[in-house]
């Protein structure tokens, strides 16, 4: 069982920048899919970046390429978003998300383990 928790969020001024951690525990697998998904109230959760930990690939989605960046540090079994020119349009709950041994793209269905959540607000 993978337990995550993430932290980092909090508000932030059009063009800021903030960074999300999410501390992964309690497993034992070689390599996980993680990820960063976000939600805003009425809507579907969409994915934003994933990262293989066992290459460190990751992929993102058309709405953030070239803002944010996802990178795992493997030694703290610690997930990071680091998010740069943030707009209103970024503000939503993010969840960090993990998935044992293999990646399934962005979507939601392919992530096993979740996070409790952390706002972010631009505003």
């Amino acid at each position: 069982h993978v337990q995550l928790v993430e932290s980092g969020g909090g508000s932030v001024q059009a063009g800021g920048s903030l960074r999300l951690s999410c501390v992964a525990s309690g497993y034992a697998y070689s390599r996980l899919c993680m990820g960063w998904f976000r939600q805003t109230p009425g809507k579907e959760r969409e994915g934003v970046a994933l990262i293989y930990t066992g290459t460190g690939i990751a992929s993102y989605a058309d709405s953030v390429k070239g803002r944010f960046t996802i990178s795992h540090d493997n030694a703290k079994n610690t997930l990071y978003l680091q998010m740069n020119s943030l707009n209103p349009e970024d503000t939503a709950m993010y969840y960090c998300a993990a998935n044992p041994l293999v990646c399934r793209g962005l979507s939601p269905r392919g992530y096993v383990y979740w996070g409790q959540g952390t706002q972010v607000t631009v505003s």
